[in-house]
């Protein structure tokens, strides 16, 4: 049922365990229109990034008492400041941008999110640089399946 896997392809695109990485393929092998996948996912993945600003600057601080929470909270942290904090204080806008594209696991908007949070980037710059590498990510998602898919023929 194609809107049934539209669906699909939109919440893989809003989780923060495949985003648009995982949406973009299962759309096109569900035979979805390509660009019609495209657009959802992409619009799916953009909109992690308001809703995890909303969560940082108003959740997050209440769920610090918690002893799980924090202790979590602080892997991650820890892990987005090594992970993207060099490129990021060095290149600035770009290596946002850069960080958020890369097409492979603990990257994208999740984690661009947190590192915009903790760097504290400008919300529109950081909105924008997210947007970017979203967008980028999902083209290049988006190109090599559909290759791969007209490969197997």
């Amino acid at each position: 049922m194609p809107v049934l896997d539209i669906i699909i392809s939109f919440l893989w695109s809003l989780s923060p365990f495949g985003e648009a990485k995982v949406g973009i393929p299962y759309g096109l092998y569900s035979g979805l229109n390509s660009y019609l996948v495209f657009v959802v996912c992409f619009a799916a993945n953009l909109l992690v990034f308001p809703i995890m600003l909303f969560f940082l600057e108003n959740l997050h601080r209440y769920l610090l008492q918690w002893r799980f929470y924090k202790k979590s909270a602080v892997f991650v942290a820890k892990r987005a400041k090594v992970g993207s904090g060099e490129k990021i204080r060095k290149y600035g806008f770009w290596g946002l941008v850069f960080f958020v594209m890369l097409p492979i696991p603990g990257t994208g908007v999740y984690a661009g999110s947190i590192a915009s949070y903790l760097f504290q980037i400008q919300r529109r710059k950081a909105f924008f640089a997210n947007a970017l590498g979203i967008f980028l990510s999902c083209a290049i998602i988006w190109a090599t399946t559909l290759l791969y898919i007209e490969g197997r023929g």
